[in-house]
């Protein structure tokens, strides 16, 4: 009677052959390089238009590959298929942002003979987890005149990195009974940026030191490298991340740990798949917004217009005839998100009948908000039968599962958005270790059956 219960298998089991362990290495270590590369929202949509160029597509929808930007931080991306657009799209959407240290808009002071910027910290994240830990800063400083320079500090091994101190354990004993949430005050994220202060000239008799003369070293050496004023930080997006490179994990290299995978890892595997992609029949669209850490508001995130217009600009030049209603209704989607991984030290937040576990192929998620399903959508079973059936018939590995037990878990994706159109989309994608932590986690061969799984859902007939 074993044949009739449900059983999962491990990636490692289905890819055991040479073939299968070339191509999944050979997909981490490209994975690695475009993680390592790609760590805010500009970065990774310059990532993905990088990628597309090299592989033939243009700016707009005058051939039959294309993509729109908006604001440097979310792309659509099409690829024109044989059926027409009345008969709907193969869509999938995953988000450019993950959690962050983002510098105020007057950031910089000094205390005690340190200088510091001051950090307002973006999406849901563990505050302890970002003290006493190597920081990079990366963004834009647009000047009055218009002008933007792009900033990468912290990155080659020949510069200096960033910091925020841990206080010792010698003077924290107070603190230990403290709960998490009231331990680690937001307003001490203050990122270390440098120590020497500006001298007094011994020379001039009416020379003295300024006020805050660490502070205006800062502003020296940033004025010596980019040409700018205090004033200019106003009008700049810079974020503090991990400093250093994604590396593999592991005596056997079957982990990839890094910065940013959610969910730049769904971007990543989701752009290989329409790259690969065999000639499918429908059209195959990719949009990758950015705000999802923080509600999906904003002009870029997915709460805004910008996947409607594109779609719109799409038919327009293919298509005029078709209303957008009608390609939404018989549109498929897949909601690529990462998903929680069960902690091999936390089993006791998973209900492990229904979680995803490390290895075991891309996890769809039937629905995901939290408590009472609250803030979700839930796909219709009619969907998720013809997804198994897809990756099946490719024996592609796969689980289904919930983010964590009831009352517990919880979470939002930009799946709902994409329901409110009225298509069928599920969310999909591997499941992480350490989930929105400064390192996250990702299996080998949940990276390789996840992008083999988007490749299918876009050759699907």
């Amino acid at each position: 009677m074993d044949e009739l219960a449900s059983c999962s298998k491990s990636g490692w089991e289905i890819y055991r052959s040479a073939e299968d362990r070339r191509a999944m290495t050979t997909l981490a270590d490209d994975y690695i390089r475009f993680i390592s590369d790609c760590k805010t929202e500009r970065e990774a949509v310059d990532g993905v238009i990088a990628r597309l160029k090299d592989a033939g597509y243009t700016e707009g929808f005058g051939t039959g590959k294309g993509w729109q930007a908006l604001h440097g931080k979310a792309i659509f991306v099409a690829r024109r298929g044989r059926k027409p657009l009345s008969e709907g799209i193969r869509l999938i959407s995953a988000h450019t942002d993950s959690p962050r240290l983002d510098l105020k808009q007057h950031p910089l002071m000094e205390q005690v003979g340190v200088g510091q910027a001051k950090t307002h910290y973006y999406g849901g994240l563990r505050k302890y987890q970002w003290f006493a830990r190597p920081l990079a800063i990366h963004g834009v400083i647009v000047k009055s005149d218009g002008e933007v320079i792009r900033v990468r500090l912290g990155e080659d091994e020949n510069e200096p990195v960033f910091t925020i101190a841990d206080l010792l354990p010698h003077l924290a004993h107070k603190d230990g009974n403290l709960k998490l949430s009231e331990a680690f005050d937001a307003e001490k994220l203050n990122i270390i940026m440098g120590h020497e202060p500006v001298l007094a000239d011994k020379d001039k008799e009416d020379d003295k030191a300024p006020k805050d003369a660490v502070k205006a070293r800062v502003l020296q050496l940033l004025n010596e490298k980019y040409g700018i004023r205090e004033d200019d930080l106003i009008s700049a997006e810079l974020e503090a991340v991990p400093a250093g490179r994604a590396r593999y994990v592991g005596l056997d290299k079957g982990i990839v740990g890094g910065y940013g995978q959610d969910d730049r890892i769904c971007v990543y595997t989701a752009l290989q798949a329409l790259l690969d992609a065999e000639d499918p029949e429908y059209t195959s669209c990719l949009i990758f917004w950015d705000k999802e850490e923080i509600g999906s508001d904003g002009s870029t995130g997915a709460s805004s217009r910008f996947f409607q217009y594109c779609v719109e600009d799409m038919a327009a030049a293919w298509e005029p005839e078709t209303p957008f209603r009608k390609i939404m209704m018989n549109t498929r989607a897949m909601s690529g998100d990462v998903h929680a991984a069960v902690d091999p030290d936390w089993q006791d937040r998973h209900e492990l009948k229904n979680s995803a576990f490390f290895g075991y192929g891309v996890a769809f998620c039937k629905f995901t908000g939290s408590r009472g399903k609250y803030g979700a959508n839930d796909a219709h079973p009619e969907y998720i039968g013809w997804m198994r059936g897809v990756l099946d018939a490719k024996s592609i590995p796969w689980q289904l599962a919930e983010l964590g037990k009831v009352d517990v878990g919880g979470g939002g994706t930009v799946a709902l958005f994409l329901a409110a159109y009225g298509m069928d989309v599920v969310d999909a994608g591997p499941a992480l270790l350490g989930m929105h932590s400064p390192f996250e986690l990702a299996s080998v061969p949940d990276i390789y059956s996840t992008k083999l799984a988007y490749q299918a859902f876009l050759e699907a007939k």
